[in-house]
């Protein structure tokens, strides 16, 4: 597979794969006039609006060749709040895009009605078009369109008929009408396109209720805007609701404002796919920037996400010989002029990465990014969206709160932190005593893991609201104790520690039950082992288990065989006293895996009871999450 990447007025223009050219933005010229090329018409019509009661204006353009024998789709294109059925003509050139469209063989001939959005009797853009009859009128054109306007075009212009055969499309406000009335009507419109739309666009799931049927009859949903116009958020919300519910649909971000050089290019775009075959699959490849990660520092424009899940790493360093980036996979970065350095990577995988930068060798965090404490010490992290992530997303739902808690240790002799999770209502319940899970993180991360990384507080406020998990604490401690994680020394102290500080710490400062069937304890990784060996020997204190990608290997022997020689004198105490055992791996690519393959197997010999699952994705957070996910709700129930 080849790729060739053409740059025109600063543009990535094209690439090609296989055979497959993608164009990704106008060229220069395409909204000039030529005078050597066939030209279509545009004529002003009238029609009676039942409606507003009144006769109405629209324009209406004719293709090159246009004849009366030959039946034609229809794009219906809607202008902004300012302007009228001209703003299109004035601003937009319409006619001379598709124009040369046409003579380059790159558009189905097509009818295009420009009407006029406001529908009611005085429809000019005078006065205060702010006003709240003028911008209710835009609402109501919707019947005026469907009822008036639609009929009157197919009586009295040889068009097709079908919703196959009608596209709707328009700029901000007429962009937030384009998806109103093109979503809410799918059995008139396969055709949608939305380009700056404004705040009038309803919230996705009003706009797109059963993602299912949109799936089956939308042929093309296109979502475009500038990067850095302020009305960008609403194109976004739309676009990750898409995602999240897997709609196919284009999302197109380019260098621009809230202007007709953004919107030319968008009907320049948008028209090419018009009354002709489509394939899904290619809709991600067509953006010239892709979306901040939401794990950007304030302001930071790069790392961009793109809609396939490419990353672009942009960072200023003139002076460098080399610059990396290392995801994991290292990808080198190329300089320009400017002394900036910019690498696209291959698709990332859902959910949260850490990641490095290599200058001149040298690993530091990225400027432009939070950074996090993994991998023993702090390091830039990404948020790759990801379509099945709205158990962890922030919603219209009652929150909980995180809290930092500091405590003397007498196990370690020094001041330590904690983090401690609240559900919603808690400091209103004063008389409600919670359940409390004991949750812990991996080797080479802290106390801060499950809560920044992790999104534990938004998991349990989902789950919670939803009614799929209790309300209960979930304390977040530090499980670096002593020295070697892995070795029974540390595992001891880590043992007195959660025994004999933490766990009265949390009871005497937090409304937290003292039952063992209302406390759990939970780890990853290193936590998981901290969890097999405290919890396994202390089944009084715990009445659930939740060991995630982990499992004893052989440097651990003789803990293991200590813990299984327990096991075995003890399973029938063990198998009573625990309600959830549960056992979590990241398929076979965790690193954990063949560890906990045969930690299973000795259980099975020892008759202990568990509980197995898998959720692939390796030895990474976004397998933990889903683990949080899944044991939390098997809690307390």
């Amino acid at each position: 597979m080849k790729r060739l990447t053409l740059t025109i007025a600063g543009f990535c223009i094209a690439f090609i794969t296989g055979h497959t050219q993608v164009v990704k933005h106008a060229p220069q010229g395409f909204d000039v006039l030529q005078t050597a090329i066939a030209h279509g018409k545009i004529d002003t019509i009238q029609y009676a609006s039942k409606t507003v009661g009144t006769t109405r204006r629209a324009l209406i353009y004719t293709p090159p060749g246009y004849s009366k024998k030959t039946k034609y789709p229809v794009l219906y294109l809607l202008h902004g709040i300012g302007g009228d059925e001209k703003e299109w003509l004035n601003g937009g050139t319409p006619q001379i895009i598709l124009d040369n469209l046409y003579a380059q063989g790159k558009l189905s001939p097509m009818i295009v009605v420009l009407p006029n959005g406001r529908a009611m009797k005085d429809d000019r853009p005078t006065g205060n078009i702010m006003a709240q009859d003028k911008v209710q009128a835009f609402a109501t054109f919707e019947q005026d369109l469907l009822n008036d306007l639609i009929p009157y075009v197919e009586k009295q212009f040889p068009v097709l008929t079908n919703r196959e055969n009608r596209a709707i499309a328009g700029l901000s406000m007429g962009g937030g009408q384009s998806l109103n009335f093109g979503l809410g009507n799918l059995d008139k419109f396969a055709w949608v396109g939305g380009f700056s739309s404004a705040p009038n666009t309803k919230k996705p799931e009003l706009l797109v209720p059963d993602p299912e049927k949109a799936r089956q009859q939308l042929k093309l949903l296109w979502i475009s805007c500038g990067d850095n116009d302020n009305l960008i958020t609403f194109s976004k919300r739309t676009h990750d609701y898409l995602y999240e519910n897997k709609v196919p649909h284009v999302y197109y971000i380019e260098p621009g404002v809230h202007d007709f050089k953004v919107w030319k290019n968008g009907l320049y775009m948008f028209s090419q796919f018009l009354f002709k075959p489509v394939d899904p699959s290619v809709f991600t490849q067509y953006t010239l920037l892709g979306t901040p990660a939401t794990t950007n520092v304030r302001n930071a424009r790069y790392p961009q996400i793109l809609p396939d899940n490419r990353v672009v790493f942009r960072l200023k360093a003139p002076e460098a010989q080399r610059v990396q980036v290392d995801l994991g996979r290292k990808y080198d970065m190329a300089k320009d002029t400017g002394g900036y350095w910019t690498v696209t990577t291959d698709s990332i995988s859902e959910g949260f990465h850490y990641y490095s930068l290599l200058i001149d060798g040298v690993a530091v965090a990225d400027p432009a990014s939070e950074t996090f404490y993994g991998m023993g010490r702090m390091a830039a992290g990404i948020e790759i969206p990801f379509a099945g992530g709205a158990y962890y997303a922030t919603k219209d739902v009652p929150h909980g709160g995180v809290r930092m808690h500091r405590y003397f240790s007498m196990v370690t002799n020094s001041w330590r932190r904690m983090f401690i999770y609240t559900p919603p209502g808690y400091d209103n319940a004063a008389g409600q005593q919670y359940p409390v899970l004991y949750l812990l993180h991996g080797g080479g991360e802290d106390e801060r893991g499950w809560s920044t990384q992790g999104k534990t507080d938004l998991i349990l406020d989902n789950l919670i609201a939803a009614g799929e998990a209790k309300p209960m604490l979930v304390v977040m401690m530090d499980g670096n104790v002593g020295t070697g994680g892995f070795n029974e020394m540390a595992l001891k102290a880590f043992e007195n520690e959660l025994k004999n500080v933490v766990i009265p710490t949390v009871e005497s400062n937090y409304r937290a039950s003292k039952e063992a069937s209302r406390r759990a304890l939970a780890g990853l990784s290193m936590g998981g082992l901290q969890t097999l060996y405290a919890g396994v020997s202390n089944t009084s204190l715990f009445n659930y288990l939740g060991v995630f990608s982990s499992g004893w290997f052989g440097g651990q022997q003789p803990v293991a065989e200590q813990q299984y020689a327990f096991m075995k004198e003890n399973a029938t105490t063990i198998n009573n006293n625990l309600k959830q055992f549960w056992i979590a791996m990241g398929g076979k690519e965790d690193i954990a895996w063949n560890n906990c393959q045969n930690m299973m197997k000795k259980l099975d010999e020892l008759h202990v009871r568990y509980t197995y699952s898998e959720y692939p994705g390796g030895h990474t957070w976004p397998v933990w999450r889903n683990n949080l996910y899944q044991f939390a709700k098997l809690l307390f129930k």
